[in-house]
């Protein structure tokens, strides 16, 4: 075999694995957006359709689900589509399906966490921050009123120690805080009843230092429904 033939089997072969591969990859879910896709079709049938409310978020909000399901059944408007160790970007990407196709009255986004703790990669403060307003401004510009949710305390990740997440996440929520005060959306405020004296999660709502208990959905509870009430009360924008 020659030079010239051997280069051209070389490109040949480079050319078949990113065949391979790059089908591969794109028959990957990402944002996992057949994860809800029965259940989207079933929401009209299990949940009214009046004040109806979505939750956006990630394992926080799914294991809420698991672990007080009286709380969801209490709140037949309340739909649960959180999906666990999801990120900010992620989120984006199944907003429409997940969200604005359900034509909530109001969302309520949680997320952020697994994006500081680079689950699906280093993130940015800034770009944390401009994926959660990204999901607010589409929000609106469908007319669903917005509760957008600080970010929990953590003090220490267990699944990728080190990183001294507790700084960021409360530099974060204050940009939070502020941009939902001059666009007029509410905040939930979560972090200053759950933290501890390190800045983590309070050892009694806690087991991993990161998903609440029962009790610390418990305390998690009230605040969310004046928030969701406070919403509802709000004029579409």
């Amino acid at each position: 075999m020659n030079k010239k033939t051997m280069k051209r089997v070389k490109i040949v072969s480079a050319l078949l694995l990113l065949g391979i591969f790059g089908n591969r990859a794109s028959a990957q879910d990402w944002p996992a957006l057949k994860f809800y896709q029965e259940a989207n079709q079933k929401a009209d049938q299990e949940h009214p359709k009046e004040k109806r409310v979505v939750f956006m978020g990630n394992s926080i909000t799914q294991g809420w689900g698991n672990i007080d399901p009286g709380f969801f059944e209490q709140h037949k408007n309340f739909i649960n589509r959180g999906i666990s160790g999801q990120t900010t970007p992620q989120m984006i990407l199944r907003f429409r399906q997940d969200v604005i196709n359900l034509k909530p009255a109001v969302v309520v986004i949680l997320g952020g966490t697994n994006d500081i703790a680079g689950n699906t990669g280093p993130a940015t403060l800034d770009e944390i921050f401009g994926n959660l307003v990204t999901m607010m401004e589409l929000a609106q510009a469908s007319h669903i009123n917005v509760v957008i949710s600080s970010i929990l305390p953590v003090f220490d990740y267990p699944w990728k120690k080190g990183l001294e997440p507790a700084g960021k996440i409360i530099e974060l929520n204050e940009r939070l805080k502020k941009y939902a005060a001059q666009q007029h959306i509410v905040y939930l405020d979560y972090h200053s009843v759950m933290k501890d004296e390190k800045d983590g999660l309070k050892s009694s709502l806690t087991e991993d230092g990161v998903h609440p208990t029962l009790a610390g959905y418990k305390v998690m509870e009230p605040l969310l429904e004046k928030a969701v009430v406070q919403a509802l009360n709000q004029k579409k924008k």
